[in-house]
């Protein structure tokens, strides 16, 4: 059974993996829902400024060390970037930012993709709204209709500035077997951050077991909201999950954050969030332990 709501549990209880040379806890925090109320990217209204900031601080005294950011999560009035800056700078030792490159949005909300020249720019961005002078992981993100189209181009302009020393380390995102390949044959990948959950189709569950061959992190997207994507609350699933939910007195998205841990060492879990019970919650998940019985009764 879970803990009581007064039992704190903290974020190591998930164990760690590294990240290059980085060393984080498994549950980690992503930062996407902090900007707006409801669904991400939504047009609902700008997130409470300090709640957002309360949640980002409660995070790090709850263990988390490994947050995942974007230049692109901002709202008419809140840029995550900036709210991560504002409530955690100085930043401790041990935290880990992560960060993407690719996409943009204009003022308006609309997106816009980089070409390989402008990557340095929104390298840049993150820099500034972050306060660092590096970036200690950087994905690059790909169009998710373009899983056929090479990688190389873009990934060696971040490989330059991770030569350059503006980046520690590289990452792929929204990404196929074969561009992963690609990638690596230009520089390392410490990490791969793809959808992933309950209702991935085959070829998401081979290439985070590929991954976890190479050693290299497998950090899932939508983990909690499944179908639901961006939709902010958990995908309630079928009576199979809602009674591995009950026999373990847990809601149904730790259980969902549970069984993607469960997946391999390897796999690393970003739950986001705006509020702080729910954060709690996210990183109890850490503790669940599901049986083998449980793994049977969600696969079937």
């Amino acid at each position: 059974m879970m803990t009581s709501p007064s039992e704190t549990i903290d974020a190591a209880a998930a164990g760690t993996w590294r990240l290059g040379d980085l060393t984080v806890n498994r549950i980690g925090f992503g930062a996407m829902r902090l900007t707006q109320d409801g669904a991400a990217f939504s047009r609902g209204s700008s997130s409470d400024r300090d709640r957002a900031m309360t949640v980002l601080r409660r995070a790090l005294e709850l263990g988390v060390n490994h947050v995942d950011t974007a230049a692109f999560y901002f709202s008419p009035l809140r840029s995550a970037n900036e709210l991560i800056n504002s409530a955690l700078a100085p930043y401790a030792d041990d935290l880990v930012i992560t960060t993407k490159v690719g996409p943009g949005r204009d003022l308006s909300g609309h997106w816009v993709w980089a070409t390989p020249d402008q990557l340095r720019g929104q390298v840049e961005e993150n820099l500034r709204q972050l306060g660092r002078d590096h970036l200690d992981v950087v994905n690059l993100r790909i169009a998710r209709n373009h899983g056929t189209l090479p990688v190389a181009e873009h990934f060696g302009a971040l490989a330059e500035l991770r030569e350059a020393g503006l980046i520690r380390h590289l990452g792929i995102s929204n990404t196929t077997r074969d561009q992963l390949a690609e990638a690596q044959g230009i520089a390392p990948v410490v990490c791969v951050q793809n959808r992933y959950s309950l209702d991935a189709p085959p070829e998401q569950h081979e290439l985070l077991r590929s991954c976890g061959e190479q050693g290299i992190a497998f950090v899932p997207f939508y983990s909690i909201t499944g179908n639901g994507q961006d939709g902010g609350g958990a995908d309630p699933g079928d009576e199979a999950l809602r009674s591995v939910a009950r026999t373990h007195g847990a809601t149904v998205a730790q259980v969902r954050l549970a069984w993607t841990l469960r997946q391999g060492p390897h796999v690393l879990a970003i739950p986001g969030t705006g509020n702080p019970d729910h954060l709690a919650e996210n990183i109890a998940a850490g503790a669940l332990r599901l049986t083998a019985e449980d793994l049977t009764l969600l696969s079937a």
